[in-house]
């Protein structure tokens, strides 16, 4: 299993931690049904060695928040 160091921060949530997973997809559907997000929340997880992925929350579907990749803005 691998060891996921994950931040969900949104307007009235900020959360950290280390979540443990065969998959990343394992990881980020489990932090949905433990962590509260909403629309508008950003997700930045990954593993030791490389950079984070960021996500943002674009609503709910089932059980759980849809996230798609955040992009960057231009300066």
């Amino acid at each position: 299993m691998s060891k996921f160091s994950f931040a969900v921060s949104g307007q009235t949530c900020r959360a950290e931690g280390v979540i443990e997973s065969d998959s990343f997809i394992a990881a980020v559907d489990a932090l949905g049904q433990h962590v509260s997000v909403q629309a508008g929340d950003t997700l930045e997880i990954g593993v030791l060695g490389f950079p984070p992925a960021r996500y943002e929350c674009v609503g709910e579907m089932g059980n759980g928040p849809v996230w798609i990749p955040a992009s960057k803005l231009a300066a």
